[in-house]
């Protein structure tokens, strides 16, 4: 947690990755983030995975520092509550359809110089989750080795989305301070995707070969760079992108003359052009596999570590939680009172700023804990037309949001 957006507060309506990801990333920055749901929770409350009591850890995660205002969003007088909300705090980040009840023309109504973010699926309106946009642009088909399509489980596409709304919402404050003009940022996954191929080159490949880049299964594209196996069964990857890096991965494993060797015979020189060595996997790899599989992992992993050589065992997401260097020495991590009452290492802002103090992180509030305290000093509301609202069932508290 640090305190660089202190003073901003924004209104989040969201649910599932992208648009509540936005605003993690602000809250852990220091704005004042006021998540708006159903009372007892929207879709993604009880999203796996959960505790033995139904606590989902997912939401508690993606939800840290946030505060909380539940409202029966089925009943008109909660979605004016909402959409006062919106206008009177003046930044908006969402994942409602651009038509409805939260339309940045509606809210905008009532406030001009409103900025409203939202996340979408498909730029046209219509729904799509990570998992059937990162189809749709044709990352699965070249992943893996065999004929079948491999669809990822980190669900990336969300995740950069979500970066990429909390930077929209700050350039559209920014602009706003020195125009005065609000307006609406569209983000939607599809567009995220398969911008985001077309920066990395893909779209101009495939039109300038005419062809799919082919499945290389661990291999790295365009570099020398695979998973190997060691003599004591560690599956490590080994990737170089440097000359220097190249030059010492041959003196770890002491393959100077064999690598002699095929640049004779094949006229080429690997000492400095990552393609070639990616071109001529098919002599190079036997080599490696060799070499490495007669090396146990400890000798190798000090070896490569000399070299400057880039290299990391495969582990399992349980292995990597006991890695000090990852979670139990790392400052992004601090412990924090969870609403599922499980301790564990909580994250909070990943960037480390060394001219600031970095403070512990937060935990994610519980289902309408904030509800009274934001509509006294949001929308000037007395404790008595409170009290109305939640005896109405028209608002909620943490009391009775659960």
């Amino acid at each position: 947690m640090y305190s660089l957006l202190s003073g901003l507060s924004v209104i989040e309506a969201s649910s599932f990755v992208a648009s509540p990801t936005a605003g993690l990333y602000c809250a852990q920055f220091g704005a004042e983030v006021i998540r708006v749901d159903q009372i007892g929770g929207g879709p993604d409350f009880r999203r796996w995975p959960v505790t033995a009591d139904n606590n989902s850890l997912y939401w508690e995660n993606l939800n840290r520092a946030k505060k909380s205002v539940a409202l029966d969003l089925a009943r008109p007088e909660g979605r004016e509550l909402l959409q006062e909300l919106v206008r009177a705090n003046g930044q908006f980040i969402t994942n409602f359809p651009v038509g409805g009840f939260l339309s940045h023309d509606t809210l905008a109504a009532g406030r001009a110089d409103l900025i409203t973010v939202r996340v979408m699926g498909w730029a046209d309106g219509s729904p799509a989750l990570d998992y059937t946009v990162n189809n749709s642009v044709g990352y699965p088909m070249l992943t893996g080795a065999g004929p079948d399509p491999v669809n990822h489980v980190l669900p990336a596409w969300d995740l950069l989305t979500g970066a990429y709304a909390a930077f929209a919402l700050l350039a559209a404050i920014q602009r706003r301070a020195t125009t005065g003009e609000g307006g609406e940022v569209r983000i939607p996954l599809s567009d995220v995707a398969i911008g985001t191929v077309a920066n990395l080159g893909g779209i101009a490949e495939v039109l300038y070969s005419g062809e799919n880049r082919p499945r290389l299964g661990n291999a790295v594209y365009g570099l020398f760079g695979r998973d190997f196996v060691t003599r004591d069964g560690k599956r490590t990857m080994i990737v170089v992108v440097t000359p220097r890096q190249w030059a010492n991965l041959i003196a770890a494993l002491d393959l100077g003359d064999a690598i002699a060797a095929i640049e004779s015979e094949r006229g080429i020189s690997f000492a400095t052009d990552d393609g070639l060595r990616f071109d001529h996997r098919d002599a190079l790899y036997p080599l490696f596999e060799q070499a490495i599989a007669a090396r146990d992992h400890a000798d190798l992993a000090a070896a490569f570590d000399a070299g400057g050589i880039v290299h990391s065992p495969y582990r399992t997401m349980h292995d990597a939680v006991q890695d000090p260097a990852l979670v139990a020495n790392n400052p992004i991590f601090g412990s924090a009172q969870n609403p599922s009452g499980f301790a564990y290492p909580a994250a909070g802002a990943f960037s480390t700023i060394p001219q600031a103090e970095r403070e512990p992180p937060r935990p994610a509030p519980l289902n309408g804990q904030h509800t009274e305290e934001i509509l006294s000093s949001r929308l000037s509301l007395s404790s008595g037309e409170i009290a109305r609202l939640i005896d109405a069932g028209i608002v909620g508290t943490a009391n009775t949001g659960e």
